[in-house]
């Protein structure tokens, strides 16, 4: 049976928020004798509509199409459409099976009321604005992706590609969803939520010293990661790498270092089964006590409140 897999743009919208999802469908029926998806690309009114760096994509008016997917892109000011474009989802999704937004997508599955009581996420850096926009949204930002029910959103960009390897998966299987992500070269399951973007990302130092010291640190948790320590890695007195650290990350060593932890942590949290005692010792916080902390001051929740969202997160 093949299934119709509708994406919906509009002008300015994401090219990669498009053409990633789109590419793993495409991949994903490739060794098959006869593709499984039947992929197509619609918009409010039709007619040909240029994305966010100017490129025109052909595109048909989304009106009494029967699809199996519906998947809203993001991109450009989706809050800004005309209020006749959430309805015309909302119409759309009361005949499609399943619905699905990538990035800053979610704006318009929650204009159009799709979002209201259930659990969603989007692009980190518009997840508070869709909290306020939207309070009846249980909003869970630091998830690459988020399936309450027939409603599917993912976070941002390149998290389209997550979120079409978890629908992949749900139709056709676990084995072609791996290959088709071997064939991407891509995290069949990307370790980690959106902070190891949000957060560690901002660890950005401009010196090749501080960035091999938080490499060094990164492939030793479990060793005592002192500041003399790294500041024998940097080659520089403690106080002197103190400083510039502070200076290029903005953080002190061993908050750095805990986030780095925590990271580690959530992901076999997340992930795994096993015990949270354990994992405290693997990553280097030893004491549960001390990873807990960790983990409340870094994501809001201590490690069984994650591990119990993930599990909720992959239940229909």
């Amino acid at each position: 049976m093949r299934r119709s897999i509708g994406f919906f743009v509009y002008p300015g919208h994401q090219i990669l928020d498009l053409a990633g999802p789109m590419s793993a469908f495409d991949i994903a029926g490739r060794d098959c004798d006869e593709s499984p998806y039947e992929l197509q690309v619609f918009s409010w009114q039709g007619g040909p509509l240029q994305n966010g760096v100017g490129l025109e994509i052909a595109t048909q008016a989304l009106h009494a199409q029967p699809l199996d997917t519906l998947i809203v892109v993001g991109g450009g000011q989706p809050e800004a459409l005309p209020g006749d474009v959430f309805e015309t989802i909302r119409q759309a999704a009361a005949r499609t099976r399943r619905v699905a937004s990538v990035c800053t997508g979610a704006f318009l599955l929650a204009g159009a009321g799709l979002l209201d009581g259930r659990r969603a996420t989007t692009h980190w850096r518009s997840a508070a604005r869709l909290q306020q926009a939207y309070p009846r949204i249980r909003l869970e930002a630091d998830r690459i992706f988020v399936r309450d029910g027939p409603i599917w959103t993912s976070a941002g960009i390149t998290a389209g590609i997550d979120l079409a390897l978890a629908l992949i998966e749900d139709d056709l299987g676990q084995a072609i969803s791996q290959a088709t992500a071997r064939e991407l070269v891509v995290y069949y399951r990307r370790p980690g939520g959106q902070s190891q973007f949000s957060a560690l990302s901002e660890l950005a130092p401009r010196s090749d010293r501080i960035r091999l010291v938080l490499d060094y640190a990164r492939q030793h948790l479990t060793a005592p990661l002192t500041v003399d320590t790294l500041a024998g890695i940097a080659h520089q007195s403690p106080r002197q790498f103190t400083r510039v650290f502070k200076r290029e990350t903005g953080e002190t060593p061993a908050r750095a270092v805990e986030r780095l932890r925590a990271e580690a942590a959530r992901w076999r949290v997340e992930q795994t089964r096993e015990p949270i005692e354990a994992i405290a010792s693997r990553v280097g916080f030893n004491d549960p006590e001390r990873m807990r902390r960790a983990c409340i001051r870094c994501f809001g929740r201590a490690p069984q409140a994650l591990r119990r969202i993930a599990r909720q997160a992959g239940t229909p």
